[in-house]
């Protein structure tokens, strides 16, 4: 990427990042005016709008400011800095000012820095400068960039390694003292077991894990982190000290920490870098001592729109155009960890106006919406999903999005919510959307009521995305192409994409593996979805009964739409993902 710079001298920082985005073609005209109407509204520089808008590459953007700044870009990612360099500036002023000292020659001290214009920080390495006799010689990098040499201040197994090391003798008073006792609780808060627990967590908020396994294995206590969907082991603690890492992630959560038999749901809440943390916990007693799981729900995380999500072309469309009606039910199918909640909230953040009232009953509140009412179920003192639903309703809302429809009760009242003139949002646990109908039809929700009720069904799975950084083109095996001809063949020749070539040996794209994914040659995930409009014909299959799926999917294909597979093939194609990610993700 190259654009031609000249210094006019007389605009702003901002003013010029954007006259060289424009310039660059890494924005459009029409972005760029939304950019300045943005930075006249809320007063924020127009790095700050374009990175929450993630409307340019973060590389990209960080190289157009170096020109801007006549700083030279520097990516630190695979760079291992030496702990006597990196420490020259301490932990604490490189997190807060976000700069980090990376290599060291003679009296010059290289740094690189994200705000090259915060003074505060340019006044910090002038003191460390004069202290020490450097010449600093300035760079500018990425937040990503330099996030990737933080985490090498401390290591996650080195940090265990210091708090296991005062852990033996504390896991020793656990084991000896009486359950009965309230001295357990006091052992379990001191410091090397509350500062493993909290290493542990950190880490898997750091990167970006949605589940932590903490479990015994063998004669070791194994902790499990889940990036992306796939678990990865990434610390082994010996077993001695299970079950004061147990015991205080059940203080935390306040759950009992002599009920060892039975299984028990807690949850607790931390800040991490400014932002709230939810953690969910489960407890699950196994022969010889227990496991624990914790799902991680980070509440302030941005909103993702539903083109970020992997939704494109005629199921954007139909999305779009059903989200628009005046009331009805939109199902999302999918078995758990699919990402059924998260393109719940992508459509109401569309639906999310000041003119509307939306009222959520969830289990759990996963992230918080500003503008939206959010309560969230609790069965222990009789609010399920069919009770908070019968509430709500008399809350005078316009959009209603229940979590699940679990059981008859709470399906019957979603119907008759959405045949009253309400938009209501939910997911059903069925393998894909044709099996939606027949799964509401058991509920005993009557076929006329559901034709009238219910707009559009859509199944969704999650596959990996391919990471951009080390993505290579490859040939399929000639196996491997048949079984694609064949799943694209079932496509009505009018209704095949028009932008892949289906010309063997077909070229699509694998990760090698690099520094940035943690060599897995995957980095974040994407949806694969089919999309079901309940339109006419759809409704007169309904009703007709009989072998419904089989009419419903004939008829889905007719229309020009793209089962899971088929939609998981184009992206292959346009290489955001593999079809072994795929054929993992669909096969029956």
């Amino acid at each position: 990427m190259s654009v031609n710079y000249k210094n006019s001298g007389n605009s702003a920082p901002e003013d010029e990042l954007l006259e060289f985005l424009l310039q660059g073609k890494l924005i459009n005209r029409t972005q760029y005016e939304e950019i300045k109407n943005e930075m006249a509204k809320s007063n924020r520089p127009s790095d700050k709008i374009i990175e929450e808008k993630k409307l340019v590459r973060e590389d990209d953007l960080y190289q157009i400011k170096s020109k801007i700044y006549n700083l030279p870009y520097l990516d630190l990612f695979g760079r291992i800095v030496r702990a006597e360099v990196l420490n020259i500036i301490p932990k604490e002023l490189a997190e807060n000012y976000r700069m980090v000292a990376f290599n060291k020659s003679d009296q010059e001290l290289s740094v690189a820095m994200v705000e090259p214009t915060n003074f505060r920080a340019l006044e910090a390495i002038e003191f460390i400068a004069r202290k020490n006799h450097f010449k600093i010689k300035y760079y500018i990098t990425s937040p990503s960039s330099l996030k990737y040499i933080l985490r090498q201040y401390e290591t996650l197994s080195a940090e265990v390694e210091e708090a296991l090391q005062g852990a033996e003798t504390e896991a020793m008073e656990v084991k000896e003292i009486s359950l009965a006792e309230e001295g357990l609780e006091e052992v379990v808060k001191t410091a090397p077991v509350s500062k493993m627990v909290s290493v542990i967590l950190r880490h898997a908020v750091e990167g970006k894990a949605s589940d932590v396994h903490i479990e015994p294995f063998g004669a070791e206590t194994r902790v499990r982190y889940r990036i992306d969907g796939i678990l990865h082991t990434s610390l082994i603690l010996p077993r001695h000290v299970h079950s004061a890492i147990v015991a205080r992630i059940k203080v935390l959560s306040n759950l009992k920490i002599d009920e060892t038999r039975v299984p028990q749901d807690g949850r607790f809440k931390m800040t991490y870098e400014g932002r709230d943390v939810d953690y969910r916990i489960s407890t699950l007693p196994l022969i010889n001592n227990e496991k624990v799981v914790m799902r991680i729900l980070d509440t302030t995380s941005s909103m993702s729109n539903l083109a970020d999500l992997g939704f494109w072309g005629k199921s954007m469309e139909i999305m779009k155009a059903n989200i628009d009606k005046s009331h009805g039910m939109f199902l999302i199918t999918g078995p758990t960890g699919s990402g059924k909640s998260t393109t719940l909230y992508a459509l109401m953040s569309i639906l999310n106006q000041e003119e509307v009232n939306i009222i959520t009953l969830e289990d759990p509140v996963e992230y918080y919406m500003k503008g939206v009412n959010q309560s969230q179920v609790n069965p222990e003192v009789g609010l399920t999903f069919a009770a908070g639903l019968r509430s709500i309703l008399r809350q005078d809302p316009d959009i209603i999005m229940v979590g699940e429809v679990r059981d008859n009760e709470t399906a019957e009242l979603g119907v008759h919510a959405a045949l009253t003139g309400h938009i209501v949002l939910s997911t059903l646990h069925t393998n894909d959307a044709m099996g939606a109908v027949p799964r509401m039809i058991d509920m005993k929700v009557e076929p006329f009521l559901l034709t009238s009720s219910v707009n559009l069904i859509m199944a969704q799975r999650l596959v990996r995305r391919i990471c951009p950084h080390c993505k290579k083109e490859i040939t399929l095996a000639s196996t491997l192409e048949d079984e694609v001809m064949e799943e694209l063949k079932v496509i009505p020749k009018e209704h095949q994409p028009t932008d892949i070539k289906l010309v063997r040996p077909f070229k699509m794209f694998m990760g090698q593996g690099c520094v940035r994914c943690d060599n897995t040659g995957y980095k974040g995930r994407i949806a694969i979805c089919e999309v079901l409009e309940i339109n006419e014909r759809m409704k007169k299959i309904i009703l007709e009964g009989g072998d419904m799926v089989l009419k419903i999917r004939e008829e889905f294909l007719k229309q020009g739409n793209y089962f899971m597979r088929q939609d998981g093939i184009v992206k292959a194609f346009r290489g955001l993902t593999t079809i072994e990610e795929v054929w993992d993700a669909t096969r029956s």
